[in-house]
């Protein structure tokens, strides 16, 4: 009588089986799904967003800073008045003049401040040229000596410069007041994009606002005259270089403006 087939376990039959045990674990660890990412994606498509576009410089031209939202602006920079060594009658009678100027006012001013660290490397330099020309050996010592003196100053203490300037406005629809108005120019900021359209309207509207502004410019100018106060236009020039300044403090200290920007007056 013949004996029935046994399973062949030494040639591998039973590894069907096996595998077949261990698919649904698998399974098991497939369905298992990492946490959704919070983090929100950036859209690359979207060529547009960069840091210019938050600016709100429009174009600077004619001595003015117009802005994207219409409006105008012109800075005066103003030389400064040594107010400690006035006398107490001087300084009352400034005190005053300066009141009756901002109460004379019926529109905002803005007054900044500029405060910057010199860079003195290229000063330095000379000097040092200057020395290693020197013929005197006695000159060229005090030259040198010089220079080490200037260097530990400025290792103990930052040499500051500072300038002040006066900016005078002038924006859209600025005869309405309150609250709606005031809601408006918010939203108005919140608009950082730039059109065409936008551009073709500031273009066709500048000659009427700056004339308003002038008229600005020449009231603030004589109240701050009529206090000992000199103060002067920032030309196109000067005023590319202070913004690129402003919003590039580090890069400006190595990469200067070059010549060839063209700062001409549009004659409209």
């Amino acid at each position: 009588m013949a004996e029935p087939d046994t399973p062949n376990i030494e040639n591998g039959a039973e590894e069907p089986a096996a595998k077949a045990d261990k698919k649904p674990t698998d399974k098991k660890k497939k369905k298992q799904k990492k946490p959704k990412s919070t983090v929100r994606k950036r859209d690359r498509q979207n060529t547009k967003a960069a840091a210019q576009r938050f600016v709100p410089i429009a174009e600077i031209r004619n001595d003015t800073v117009i802005l994207k939202n219409g409006g105008l602006r012109a800075v005066l920079e103003v030389e400064a008045l040594n107010f400690n060594l006035k006398s107490e009658t001087e300084q009352k009678g400034i005190i005053a003049g300066y009141q009756a100027f901002i109460n004379s006012l019926n529109f905002p001013i803005q007054v900044v401040v500029n405060s910057r660290r010199v860079n003195i490397d290229p000063y330095l330099k000379e000097i040092r040229k200057m020395a290693k020309d020197q013929q005197n050996e006695l000159l060229k010592n005090q030259t040198e000596s010089y220079v080490r003196f200037v260097e530990k100053v400025v290792e103990v203490a930052d040499i500051m410069t500072k300038r002040f300037y006066v900016v005078v406005p002038l924006d859209e629809e600025e005869q309405g007041k309150g609250q709606p108005q005031a809601l408006k120019q918010f939203f108005s900021w919140m608009q950082i994009d730039d059109s065409e359209s936008r551009a073709v309207q500031r273009y066709k509207s500048f000659m009427g606002k700056h004339t308003k502004l002038m008229d600005r410019i020449n009231l603030v100018q004589s109240g701050l005259n009529s206090i000992g106060l000199i103060s002067h236009r920032v030309k196109t020039r000067d005023l590319i270089e202070l913004y690129y300044k402003t919003y590039n403090p580090h890069i400006s200290a190595e990469q200067k403006l070059g010549k060839n920007i063209n700062t001409d007056n549009v004659v409209l």
